[in-house]
């Protein structure tokens, strides 16, 4: 293994640990009631099954197609 392996294995594992870190303070926070994209009010239902959500489900796949 080179050097230039090593330092991808250290940055993949990096971006792992980080993406936990933001996976599990999104699933602690309270879910939003009003989206913070567009201001409109996201259903109960949604608030419900998606903890810590904060953006209605157009919103939502706008960011996901933006990534």
């Amino acid at each position: 293994m080179d050097d230039i392996d090593r330092a991808n294995d250290q940055a993949q594992y990096l971006l792992d640990m980080a993406l936990q870190r933001a996976r599990r303070a999104a699933s602690t926070r309270p879910s939003a009631e009003f989206c913070e994209d567009c201001g409109d009010p996201i259903p109960l239902l949604r608030q419900q099954t998606i903890q810590g959500c904060a953006t209605c489900v157009s919103c939502q796949e706008l960011r996901e197609l933006r990534r």
